[in-house]
């Protein structure tokens, strides 16, 4: 057994627990833009991801992402994490190494939960899930991050495109699942001619700044080691994230009129997004580039929804699927040769990089979205995806759940509803960004 370096490990135990944080930041994020009546199936999306993929990846998830020689899909040979309980990965134990890929496993499918806001019938969420982190993410994440001397994934191992940590893998990955379901699903009821816009602000905030705390484990602890490239790592994802904040809400302020805490929110997940892929391949000054290009790209792209007419609730296509590609393309513009050992087309890298990483990004994206439109369809006509047109009017707390998140009759002292049905206050707001940009 390799000698397991206990700094390494330390830092990668503790890179797994901010990984995971990111999946209840993420639901907070998403739970304070929805409706009323849906922020606790918001929320449970998310939780659910924990659980279903928590149990898959240790009975042959990690087994198929991560072993064998195919490029395409791994094998059997580690299923019950058999034979990984005194091996090592490197400097880690394997084990380790396996807990913090399972984190990126988690919170992947739980993105997508943002796009069929309001209207997925929580079982329908369960069975989607199960089928697709089995049959598209573990495939996705053996071709992009499984190394193995040349035999491993044919996108980390044999075309040489870069994603340090998951811009094709989960986020474009995943935006291209929540366009694809988003269509299977239809539009909510009202929309795009009821206003929706976010019930909680403050519960939006709180979770991107646990999606930002907990990103420093995302993209640092990619460097599997406690060194230099995890600084580096750490670094680019705090100054292109400050970078895409400011430019979101710049943006708004010459095509609004105004900044708004959901830009600043949005734009910090934007660039967030954008400078996973990169953040070990350019250097501080082209992680800022990556920021304001992320910050403005995807605060227009968050308008596609209404030009195009698909109803993406919460923007996953137009912050994760446009900022994973801009922020993976924009590698093969800004490589450095001082972090990666090769320069991008604006150091005089050639077109090469840039060609390998478009190459990985659109077979990402059509994978998943082909694979992800058949399953959605599968689960719609076998036990059902959608939600009646009843119980979304009721909600689907209520409906689905039996629960609701707040109790108005005792915040306001009886005024709305008193001890009958909760009914919605005057003032507080219906849900989700309403800006059609």
């Amino acid at each position: 057994m390799p000698k397991i370096d206990s700094g390494d490990t330390a830092w990668m135990l503790a890179s797994s627990a901010l990984v995971l944080l990111m999946t209840p930041g993420l639901a907070f994020f998403y739970g304070g833009m929805v409706r009323v009546k849906s922020v606790l199936n918001m929320i449970m999306m998310s939780f659910a991801c924990i659980g279903i993929v928590s149990i898959l990846w240790v009975l042959f998830g990690y087994s198929l992402a991560f072993k064998g020689t195919n490029p395409l899909i791994g094998d059997f040979s580690a299923v019950g994490l058999n034979g990984t309980l005194k091996s090592a990965s490197g400097t880690l134990p394997e084990l380790v190494f396996s807990a913090f890929q399972l984190m990126f496993a988690i919170i992947t499918p739980a993105l997508i939960s943002g796009a069929i806001a309001d209207r997925a019938k929580f079982g329908g969420w369960v069975l989607f899930t199960t089928l697709w982190v089995t049959i598209v993410y573990f495939p996705v994440a053996h071709w992009v991050f499984y190394f193995n001397d040349g035999k491993g994934g044919w996108i980390a191992d044999r075309l040489g495109a870069f994603d340090f940590a998951g811009g094709t893998a989960v986020h474009i990955n995943a935006g291209a699942a929540g366009l694809a379901c988003a269509l299977v699903l239809g539009k909510r009821r009202g929309w795009p001619k009821e206003p929706m816009r976010p019930h909680n602000l403050p519960l939006v905030l709180l979770g991107a700044g646990l999606l930002w705390f907990g990103w420093f484990g995302f993209n640092a602890g990619s460097a599997v080691a406690a060194n230099g490239l995890a600084g580096i790592a750490f670094m680019n994802t705090q100054v292109a994230t400050a970078a895409a904040a400011m430019a979101w809400i710049v943006t708004e302020k010459f095509r609004d009129g105004h900044c708004t805490t959901l830009g600043v929110a949005s734009g910090a997940v934007a660039g967030l997004v954008a400078i996973t892929p990169a953040c070990g391949s350019v250097t501080p000054m082209g992680a800022i580039a990556i920021g304001i290009a992320a910050g403005v790209l995807c605060a227009l792209a968050v308008g596609l929804k209404f030009r195009f007419g698909f109803d993406d609730s919460l923007d996953v296509v137009g912050i994760h699927l446009v900022g994973g590609l801009v922020g993976t393309l924009l590698i093969g513009l800004l490589a450095s040769a001082d972090v990666v050992g090769t320069d991008g087309l604006l150091y005089g890298g050639g077109l090469s990089q840039l060609g390998k990483q478009a190459i990985a990004a659109g077979a990402v994206l059509g994978y998943s979205f082909v694979v992800s439109y058949v399953l959605a369809q599968i689960v719609e006509k076998t036990i059902g995806f959608r939600i009646t047109p009843e119980e979304e009017v009721n909600g689907i707390d209520t409906t689905a759940h039996a629960e609701s998140g707040y109790d108005f009759s005792s915040t306001f002292g009886g005024a709305f509803g008193g001890g009958g049905p909760i009914t919605k206050p005057v003032g507080v707001a219906d849900d989700e960004r309403s800006v059609k940009a």
